[in-house]
């Protein structure tokens, strides 16, 4: 299994993350790939990216969840 972040820009349209200069990994577990996001959320949210959603093998797990703190 693969766990990965879709990265959402405010319109919730997905954004590759190449085109923004960042490498979403693709984890081996939720927990790492929610530890992933806890670390780069800010630079993220600083690229313009507004929503994430967690996918595993490509089908939405939980999501979109805002970056932006409340």
């Amino acid at each position: 299994m693969s766990w990965t972040w879709q990265l959402e820009d405010p319109t919730g349209t997905p954004v590759d993350p190449a085109t923004l200069g960042v490498e979403v990994p693709a984890c081996d577990n939720q927990g790492d790939a929610e530890s992933w996001l806890g670390e780069a959320w800010r630079d993220l949210l600083e690229r313009g990216i507004a929503t994430v959603t967690l996918q595993r093998d490509g089908e939405r797990v939980y999501g979109p969840m805002g970056l932006a703190p409340n």
